[in-house]
């Protein structure tokens, strides 16, 4: 990500707390995390995510049942794990801002890099393995229901991050929704046989769009 990011000084004196560290506890626990979600997927991919017990999953990754569903509540969040780091992503690009930066101008900026980068969260990725992913993703009821809660925390963590006053709320929903909307449509071309490279200067003029009806319809400040 271009832009130069404040210090945790300039953080917490711009009202935005830095983000801690990760504790070797918690990174051993990602990476149980990550190793489980993992060899669940890739039996959901040969297999189907109906056609999978929580049991088999849990003997493929050498863990008990029970250990499975301290890790993962759901059977749906052993795909959607994958999801898991980008669940504040919004929120830590706004608070990681430069002082001259609005929060629109930011996630402005940070979507296009991701597009640049074809960074699968926005939908413009052609890899195969990625493309299976997300058929499996929005191919599953079940699955795609669940991807709505991580949408709503997602839009809670960036409500927080401007400040979680009503308006901020407001705000924070209306650039989720336009996020998910222009990753959804990337990933449809590229469902369709589109190449990431073939839909790239779409896909910018339609961020382009899409940002000028937030910072029209949100306002200057914004």
């Amino acid at each position: 990500m271009s832009g130069e990011k404040p210090g945790p000084e300039s953080a917490a004196q711009a009202g935005r707390a830095p983000y801690a560290p990760m504790s070797l506890r918690e990174r051993k626990k990602q990476l149980t995390y990550q190793a489980v979600s993992e060899a669940a997927i890739t039996m959901f991919l040969e297999r189907g995510f109906d056609k999978v017990s929580v049991a088999e999953v849990a003997a493929a990754a050498d863990i008990s049942k029970p250990t499975l569903f301290r890790y993962f509540p759901a059977k749906e969040d052993l795909v959607l794990h994958r999801f898991a780091d980008h669940e504040d992503e919004a929120a830590r690009v706004v608070a990681a801002r430069g002082e001259d930066e609005s929060p629109l101008q930011a996630l402005h900026r940070h979507f296009l890099d991701g597009l640049e980068r074809r960074d699968p969260v926005t939908g413009l990725c052609d890899v195969p393995q990625v493309l299976a992913f997300q058929r499996l993703l929005y191919g599953t009821p079940s699955l795609v229901a669940r991807l709505y809660g991580y949408q709503g925390r997602s839009e809670a963590a960036l409500a927080r991050a401007l400040g979680d006053r009503v308006r901020d709320r407001l705000a924070a929903g209306q650039i989720i929704a336009v996020l998910r909307i222009l990753a959804l449509e990337n990933w449809r071309r590229m469902d369709a046989g589109d190449s990431a490279d073939q839909t790239y200067g779409s896909a910018v003029e339609a961020a382009e769009l899409a940002f000028v009806q937030l910072r029209s319809g949100l306002g200057d400040a914004w």
